[in-house]
């Protein structure tokens, strides 16, 4: 009796440890089948090209030219038009022509210089003022201004000097076969800061015979038609050649 107490006593006690451990090798089985199957669904995954994937596309972006490229292949159209198109040499002054050119590259105006009966004369020139045919008529009622509308142009400051005191300074602008005088100025070689001098009437406000006088007086010092025509000419080239150095920066700019 004792002895099948005992027993009975055992068993009683050994079936949870059975249960238990029927219970954690089911636990396990499952984990294992949760294992195996997350595995066989990243598989299909990888290998179905219709599933859709939401990665970032590298190579796409790489072929895909960037804002910068699109500007640089501007800039290279316009250089090769510009070399295609535009005269790039530097023309030789003609044997008469009475000034020296000082023309420093990469800027906007040349300077001429002579000297006459001991004065000494410099003239800046600038970029000429192109007229293409558009803008022909404006409604101007004086017969002369409607033409030099229509005409292209040249500015120009014209400076004489003598050895001391003060110089006359003529704005002018050229047109073929005419120069027009707009101011005329006397000023100091060393002009105070704290006035302001008085720089004279409107050119036109003189009196005719003054006016026709101080063209003389320009003419014979070397401003005149054949001059100025050769210099727009010269200026319409360094504007090309001003304009292709300029697009190269450009592109040195954006490629660096």
């Amino acid at each position: 009796m004792a002895f099948s107490s005992i027993l009975r006593k055992s068993g009683s006690f050994a079936r949870p440890l059975v249960i238990a451990g029927q219970l954690l090798k089911n636990t396990q089985r499952q984990s294992s089948y949760g294992t195996v199957l997350l595995r066989a669904i990243n598989q299909n995954v990888q290998k179905d090209s219709a599933v859709p994937t939401f990665g970032f596309s590298s190579l796409a972006y790489k072929n895909k030219p960037t804002s910068d490229e699109n500007l640089l292949r501007v800039i290279e159209s316009e250089i090769t038009c510009a070399q295609e198109t535009d005269n790039h040499t530097v023309d030789e002054a003609p044997s008469n022509f009475p000034f020296k050119i000082l023309d420093q590259p990469g800027q906007q105006t040349i300077m001429l210089e002579r000297t006459y009966q001991g004065e000494e004369i410099k003239v800046e020139v600038h970029m000429p003022d192109l007229v293409t045919g558009e803008e022909n008529d404006d409604g101007r009622d004086d017969d002369d201004e409607s033409e030099r509308a229509s005409q292209s142009s040249i500015p120009l400051s014209v400076s004489v000097y003598k050895k001391d005191g003060p110089y006359l300074e003529f704005s002018c602008v050229a047109y073929p076969d005419e120069i027009v005088i707009d101011s005329l100025s006397v000023k100091n070689a060393e002009p105070s800061e704290d006035q302001i001098a008085y720089e004279g009437p409107d050119f036109q406000d003189l009196d005719e015979g003054l006016q026709k006088s101080f063209h003389k007086y320009l003419e014979i010092r070397g401003i005149k038609p054949s001059t100025t025509n050769f210099l727009h000419e010269y200026m319409i080239n360094k504007d090309s050649r001003e304009y292709l150095v300029w697009l190269q920066k450009l592109k040195q700019f954006v490629e660096a």
